[in-house]
């Protein structure tokens, strides 16, 4: 496919607006952010809307307002994902040319049933090569059905600058997986890895639930003839105190839910902060401060627990 030359080193924020954003996607976005700023990085904003069941209305507004609120800004209009589609059908096309993807009509019992190893770290089962068809169409047709691409059996290898050295072999753990749904989209990691080619994303920050998702996407970029391989950070989550990824569960942790009781944005940055290791105890920051002090090389390399105590020091003057 057509190369994108890479200029500036970019990165980019990408909520989704499937929910508003709780505190531990503004960690996530205020530590990419001023990784950006204190390293001269263009930030793009994209809102990756493509899970459309699910998307709110209005959330995308309010998504916007609430990264503008935090502090946070970026050097380009938010790009819209599912404005995009033509570009993702062209790469579809182009996997299509190569023969490196086909139609799957299979349901998930059935994927189950041949599995022959455990499901990757999405619980999504294993798609068993003799699953494959007996032959790999030259051609895309969006005809409502599911689409594969094809796996290679050689790990995957690169270099997390927060997590190390990474080896995923996706054969073994996941096999073949969807890059075109039959509701007529491209999955999360096609559209993703089409996006940040097509916007120079040279530099990906994100938490580390999406580990995993960096082999696929690598794997995509090398079948859609992409020369380069953007810089990985995955971060830890933020997790409550069950040990499980910060979600309502854990009561309303959403950033609006504190803004609206009265709470700054330089208490939520320094509670992040305290988190991120620029402070002994909470104390509240601005997001120049924040910048400005931020290290990746002293950023506790463990899971960080939301606490009640937190929560109040939130609400708390």
């Amino acid at each position: 496919m057509h190369e994108t030359p890479l200029t500036n080193p970019t990165t980019r924020l990408a909520p989704s607006p499937t929910g508003a954003l709780h505190l531990g996607n503004a960690r996530t976005f205020l530590i990419n952010w001023a990784l950006a700023r204190s390293n001269n990085w263009r930030i793009v904003l994209r809102i990756e809307d493509l899970d459309t069941p699910r998307v709110k209305p209005g959330v995308i507004d309010s998504t916007i307002d609430t990264l503008r609120w935090l502090g946070l800004d970026w050097d380009d209009s938010p790009t819209i994902q599912s404005t995009r589609l033509e570009h993702h059908e062209l790469a579809m096309r182009h996997l299509a040319s190569h023969q490196c993807v086909y139609p799957c009509e299979l349901t998930r019992s059935q994927i189950e049933s041949a599995a022959s190893a455990p499901h990757d770290s999405d619980h999504e089962p294993r798609f068993d090569p003799s699953l494959r068809p007996p032959s790999i169409p030259a051609s895309f047709n969006d005809s409502g059905t599911n689409w594969r691409v094809l796996v290679d059996p050689d790990p995957i290898t690169f270099h997390d600058t927060f997590a190390g050295p990474q080896s995923i072999d996706l054969d073994a753990t996941l096999g073949d997986f969807v890059v075109w749904t039959k509701r007529a989209t491209p999955s999360y990691q096609l559209a993703v890895v089409v996006d940040d080619h097509d916007q120079g994303v040279t530099h990906i920050v994100r938490g580390n639930d999406l580990l995993h998702s960096a082999a696929r996407q690598i794997h995509l970029q090398r079948a859609l003839g992409y020369t380069s391989t953007p810089t990985y950070t995955h971060l830890p989550l933020v997790r409550g105190p069950d040990g499980k990824r910060l979600a309502k569960r854990h009561g309303d942790t959403r950033i609006d839910h504190y803004r609206a009781q009265g709470t700054t944005p330089e208490r939520i940055i320094g509670l992040i902060a305290h988190w991120s290791g620029l402070t002994p105890s909470r104390t509240p920051m601005s997001i120049t401060e924040f910048r400005d002090g931020f290290l990746l090389d002293t950023l506790p390399p463990g899971d960080i627990t939301f606490t009640p105590q937190d929560d109040h020091w939130l609400t708390t003057p």
